[in-house]
């Protein structure tokens, strides 16, 4: 039996070299060449102590957008999450708020440049009401409200099914024990739906970091994390090398973030 069970776990470690392991260790090996091939460690050196410390500001800027499009999402996702708990059917709607993330990425950014344009239907309708047309497509606020849209699904789910396996028992406790309803909120379900805070968390500030292709179409290249140095190091300037070296910063930011947000036991 001891045998079955690891020839059964032989294609979940093939899973992982091939597409954890081996694309990490590439993106390490070439973080330390130059655009000409030769071995060097001037990427890092730049990436630390570039001019202006662009890439620095860069890291930064990226780290503050995700952490804003993350709490918005919050915001919004954990009282829709406890709404859905409390449902009828439940399941359904729950389908219904993740059949979103379903349509390819790249439609839903197309659509929200028609919603926002100078004749997009914001724009209509702010015409209707006698408000002259504002620029709301190419500014953060468009980003980070296409950003959070985009992400909602993935903060709605792991609350969702914190909250939904719940001990009743216990919130039933607490108000007997006297409890307001806010206090029974504040001290028995929001802590005891704190692993699904954190999974929501991690699965939205990680990617949130590498957004590329909504900098471009909804924010204009006005907003520039890391994801678009990536991108314009591997297909513009053909720098491989400075690209992976942001790479690796992105990859070990991405490790800090699971390491703060991690379950961590009382002991």
């Amino acid at each position: 039996m001891k045998k079955t069970s690891n020839w059964l776990s032989v294609p979940y470690w093939l899973w992982l070299a091939l597409f954890v392991f081996v694309p990490l260790t590439l993106i390490v090996w070439q973080s330390f060449f130059d655009i000409h091939g030769q071995f060097t460690l001037d990427n890092y050196k730049t990436y630390f102590s570039s001019p202006n410390a662009t890439y620095l500001k860069m890291s930064l800027n990226s780290v503050i957008y995700a952490g804003i499009i993350t709490l918005v999402t919050l915001l919004v996702s954990y009282p829709t999450a406890y709404l859905l708990t409390k449902l009828k059917h439940k399941q359904l709607w729950l389908m219904l708020i993740i059949l979103p993330t379903w349509v390819n990425l790249l439609l839903k950014a197309y659509a929200f440049i028609g919603i926002f344009g100078n004749s997009g239907a914001v724009n209509g309708f702010l015409g209707f009401m006698g408000i002259a047309p504002q620029q709301i497509l190419f500014t953060d606020f468009a980003f980070i409200f296409v950003a959070s849209y985009i992400e909602i699904p993935f903060m709605i789910l792991p609350i969702f099914n914190v909250l939904d396996d719940l001990d009743s028992n216990l919130i039933a406790a607490s108000k007997d024990l006297g409890a307001s309803n806010w206090q029974t909120f504040t001290k028995v379900i929001f802590p005891l739906s704190m692993n699904g805070v954190r999974a929501g968390v991690q699965a939205v500030f990680i990617p949130s970091l590498s957004l590329f292709m909504l900098t471009r179409l909804i924010g204009g290249n006005r907003v520039i994390t890391l994801g678009t140095a990536i991108e314009q190091h591997f297909l513009t300037t053909q720098n491989w090398g400075m690209g992976s070296t942001i790479g690796v910063v992105l990859i070990m930011t991405m490790l800090l973030i699971m390491w703060a947000t991690k379950e961590r036991s009382d002991g």
